[in-house]
């Protein structure tokens, strides 16, 4: 018995509508903008509407990939997990995490094994903007 691949681990996974995970977050509906029932962008005016206290940042940044691909989106999808399992409220933002295909360098960016971000096509194709559309 062999391990599954990063394509099999993905398409297993059953996603939450991101209207639950802003629930589960604390952020009210009125804050989202909706990109279908799984991606959404949340209005900077929810920092300023909102009385909570500031939490604490953790930043990945400037790693160097193992020969088998395991970087900053892998290191921090990780770290959230394990953070969760010990019981914190942990949210992730990736920053444009697939620039390297687009500069020739390297290929998707969603992670790898249990430690990815899906859908992984629409990490690796969409998240740097329309230029895949330009024909």
């Amino acid at each position: 018995m062999g391990f599954k691949s990063d394509i099999e681990i993905a398409q297993e996974t059953t996603m939450q509508p991101v209207m639950e995970v802003a629930k589960t977050a604390g952020i009210d509906p009125k804050y989202l903008e909706q990109y279908g029932n799984y991606k959404a962008k949340i209005d900077y005016n929810m920092l300023r509407d909102t009385d909570k206290k500031d939490g604490k940042l953790i930043l990945v940044t400037a790693i160097s990939p193992t020969p088998a691909g395991e970087g900053k989106t892998t290191t921090t999808v990780g770290l959230a997990d394990g953070m969760r399992k010990i019981g914190k409220n942990v949210m992730v933002a990736l920053r444009e995490p697939s620039l390297g295909p687009v500069f020739g360098v390297k290929g998707g960016a969603a992670g790898g094994g249990y430690a990815q971000v899906v859908p992984m096509e629409d990490i690796n194709l969409h998240f740097t903007g329309d230029m895949h559309a330009i024909g």
